[in-house]
């Protein structure tokens, strides 16, 4: 599902959590649900499917949660 040959690539999480790290690049710490407007507002995506780029975001080490169960980039 990261880069599928059956669907179009519009539809991935590589394609989708490009949004999702230029949304976090606005502000330095979102609430989940505030960072899924701020990208639900640039690109129409479903919650599961920002869910998952928010997990393939943190196995790669770009995103994480910080104390207060914020979500931020990391540096």
């Amino acid at each position: 599902m990261l880069l599928p040959d059956n669907i179009h690539p519009d539809n991935s999480i590589y394609y989708n959590g490009a949004f999702v790290i230029q949304s976090m690049q606005k502000d330095k710490c979102y609430k989940m649900l505030d960072l899924y407007q701020e990208v639900k507002s640039k690109k129409q995506m479903s919650f599961s499917v920002f869910i998952l780029c928010l997990d393939w975001l943190y196995l790669l080490e770009v995103a994480k949660f910080n104390p207060k169960g914020e979500i931020e980039l990391c540096s």
